[in-house]
């Protein structure tokens, strides 16, 4: 599992965490901007700030598939989807499934 000690730092990581942490009440929120590793290509704009991995682990998750899990991942950053972020790679996780 992909870990990022630091807080999120830009404002668009900022409120992609806001959102997952008022959304889900989760145990664990990671949010990865890994626009560096995109730059140049097509949705990659200069500022960074549109390619982001991010690791949700929720209780709220238990009993949903890893599809269902990422809908409702999206629906609450549908805003971002539709704007600044152009890429999200989504871990979505139940406490039970990380050991904890």
């Amino acid at each position: 599992m992909p870990h990022d000690p630091q807080p999120p730092t830009g404002p668009v990581a900022a409120r992609l965490q806001q959102k997952l942490l008022a959304a889900f009440d989760p145990a664990e929120v990671i949010v990865q901007d890994d626009s560096a590793k995109h730059a140049g290509h097509a949705g990659a704009p200069a500022g960074g700030e549109s390619h982001f991995s991010v690791v949700v682990i929720s209780p709220q998750f238990d009993g949903l598939s890893r599809v269902d899990r990422q809908r409702r991942i999206n629906k609450v950053l549908a805003d971002e989807l539709a704007g600044p972020v152009h890429a999200l790679a989504v871990m979505a996780r139940t406490p039970a499934e990380v050991g904890g």
